[in-house]
C-alpha cells in the first residue's frame, strides 16, 4: 500500500471514530487537504489532520495532529508530522493558565525533529458572538535535532556537516483570532512563535471556512513558516496553500 493510500485510510479511521468522540463530550474536526508548498520543497501534497477539545468545568484539554506527504517521480519530497497537547485551567472569566507539549518531524526542513514543553498564562481579549481573540505566552524547554547537511565552500569543495541536538530554554507566544461573517462563513488567524537558542520559529495560518452542508465544510488556508537561523543549505521561509474538506463534530463544532 502506498503512503498516500495509508494517509487516506488513516483519515477514514479517524472520521469513523467521530460518533465515539462525540459520545465522550469531545468536540473538534477532522480534515483532508490538498495543497502546494514553496520554500525548501516545491510540492503538491496531501494532508490529514484533526483537532479535538474537551471542556470539564475549569479544565480544557486540546489535542492536535497533522500529517503532510508528497512524492515526485517516485521520490519523497515532503514528509511532515506534527502533534500537540495543551491543558488549560481557567483562572477567571478571561484569564487562564496552560501547559503545552508539541513534537514535530520534518526531514526536509533541516530540523529532523523539534520538541517543546512549557507552561504559561493566557487571556481572552475578545469573546463575543462574532469575534474571538486570545493571547498567551510562557517559558519552556526546547530540543532541536538538526540533521546532517552538505555545504559547498568558495572553492567548490563539499563538506558533510554532522547532525547535532541542541537543548535550550525557550519562550512561546501565541495569538488565536476568529471572526464569523455569518453562521456559515468564518475567518481565523493563528500565530505562534517559539524562541530557542538554535533558531526562533514563527508560524502563521490564515483560513476561511465555509459550511457546505450540515457538519461538512470547505476551507482555504495559507501558512507561513519562518526560521531565523535554518541549517546550512536550507531556506528560512516555507509557505503552504491548502484546500481542505472539514468534518466538524461535537457540541463545540
Amino acid at each position: 500500500m502506498s503512503k498516500f493510500a495509508r494517509y487516506a485510510v488513516g483519515a477514514a479511521v479517524f472520521l469513523g471514530c467521530v460518533p465515539f468522540a462525540a459520545a465522550e463530550e469531545w468536540s473538534g474536526e477532522g480534515s483532508l487537504s490538498a495543497g502546494s508548498t514553496t520554500g525548501n520543497t516545491e510540492t503538491t501534497d496531501l494532508g490529514i489532520g484533526f483537532k479535538l477539545a474537551r471542556d470539564a468545568q475549569l479544565w480544557t484539554t486540546n489535542l492536535e495532529a497533522l500529517a503532510d506527504y508528497a512524492e515526485a517521480e517516485g521520490q519523497e519530497t515532503k514528509n511532515r508530522l506534527f502533534g500537540a497537547a495543551q491543558l488549560d485551567r481557567q483562572l477567571s472569566d478571561r484569564a487562564y493558565g496552560f501547559g503545552r507539549f508539541s513534537h514535530e518531524r520534518d526531514e526536509f526542513s533541516g530540523f529532523e525533529a523539534r520538541t517543546f514543553a512549557g507552561v504559561g498564562a493566557g487571556y481572552q481579549v475578545f469573546d463575543g458572538d462574532r469575534t474571538f481573540w486570545s493571547v498567551e505566552a510562557g517559558p519552556g524547554f526546547k530540543i532541536d535535532e538538526i540533521g546532517e547537511t552538505t555545504t559547498i565552500d568558495a572553492m567548490g569543495m563539499t563538506a558533510l556537516m554532522p547532525g547535532e541536538t541542541v537543548e535550550s530554554v525557550s519562550f512561546i507566544a501565541a495569538s488565536n483570532y476568529a471572526f464569523e461573517f455569518n453562521d456559515n462563513v468564518r475567518f481565523t488567524n493563528d500565530t505562534d512563535g517559539i524562541y530557542a537558542e538554535e533558531s526562533t520559529q514563527f508560524i502563521n495560518t490564515a483560513a476561511i471556512t465555509a459550511t457546505l452542508i450540515d457538519a461538512l465544510s470547505a476551507r482555504f488556508s495559507f501558512d507561513i513558516r519562518h526560521d531565523t537561523n535554518p541549517p546550512a543549505g536550507f531556506e528560512s521561509t516555507d509557505t503552504a496553500t491548502r484546500i481542505s474538506l472539514v468534518y466538524t463534530m461535537g457540541a463545540g463544532g
